[in-house]
């Protein structure tokens, strides 16, 4: 295993297999809670109803957070993307009317989800010629973009930049707003230069932080390239 890899989401998953190894459930666990989105979005696209959605996705990461179930995992699996997705479909095919039965007689919550919402995104994007793969290739490329946002805007706070941030931020998604140079210098009290340079800087720090991000959801450095192409075509 490479030394890139150790520190990787995908090597969290792999510590997770050991079940003494209580921290790394519990970063499983985090991860979770950040990238469950395109999971129940794939589930609600499969004609789940929202509450039905819900149990599965919760009963998939209950599954996921098994030992037994992660015990055949290996990097060489690919992008942690695909990785969810063909577990998922495995799920669904095999697990889902024991889940919902048991959910139904008050099985636990395992990870905390704004089903709300993510009712609300995914009703955006349960457009008639999205398959249910569409819909989670696209759910899961704004996990990853939604991702990086918070992390800029984490960094951004440090620095007390966080309302600079905020006013500047749709400059780093193509079709986002484009508020007039002259309106953002005024409504920052700064020059007009000073508006294009910080643009610039931000978007050289969300390329960079992108770039972070897909390496932690893909097996190897050579992948990420690839990966970076593929969710930016998905946005497209």
């Amino acid at each position: 295993m490479s030394r890139r890899f150790e520190t990787t989401r995908w090597s969290i998953v792999l510590a997770a297999q050991d079940g003494s190894a209580s921290s790394a459930r519990r970063a499983l666990a985090t991860f979770c809670e950040a990238y469950w989105e395109p999971l129940y979005a794939f589930t609600r696209r499969n004609g789940y109803n929202p509450e039905d959605a819900e149990d599965l996705t919760q009963g998939f990461f209950a599954q996921l957070l098994k030992k037994d179930y992660l015990a055949d995992v290996r990097p060489t699996a690919g992008k942690l993307r695909s990785f969810l997705l063909v577990s998922l479909k495995h799920f669904l095919a095999n697990e889902r009317d024991k889940t919902l039965a048991l959910k139904r007689g008050g099985g636990a919550q395992v990870i905390s989800l704004d089903v709300e919402a993510a009712e609300s995104r995914y009703k955006v994007d349960a457009v008639d010629h999205l398959t249910p793969e569409n819909v989670f290739e696209r759910r899961w490329a704004l996990t990853v973009i939604a991702q990086v946002l918070s992390s800029l805007r984490e960094e951004a706070a440090e620095a007390n930049g966080q309302r600079r941030f905020e006013v500047l931020k749709g400059f780093l998604i193509e079709g986002g707003p484009r508020t007039p140079y002259r309106q953002l210098a005024e409504e920052l009290g700064i020059s007009q230069g000073a508006v294009k340079m910080a643009i610039h800087r931000l978007r050289h720090r969300f390329a960079k932080q992108l770039r972070r991000e897909i390496t932690e959801i893909v097996a190897t450095d050579s992948e990420v390239d690839a990966e970076i192409r593929h969710l930016l075509s998905v946005l497209g």
